[in-house]
């Protein structure tokens, strides 16, 4: 009956682990998802500042 609780308590203290491993991975997720955003703002925000830029160009950018 001891091995089966001490089974028992490895699986709880596994689990626990688990637990523990999956929330960290969660919170690095959530924050490579905010960078990612971060960054699709900034390619946006650079986008339409080489737009507003393009009409000015007189001559083409390889001459």
């Amino acid at each position: 009956m001891d091995s089966l609780q001490d089974r028992l308590t490895n699986l709880e203290i596994l689990y626990s682990h688990q637990v523990e491993l999956v929330e960290e991975l969660n919170q690095e997720v959530i924050e490579c998802n905010a960078r990612i955003d971060q960054l699709i703002k900034e390619h946006g925000a650079m986008r339409e500042m080489l737009q507003s830029l393009a009409p000015e160009m007189t001559e083409s950018p390889d001459e």
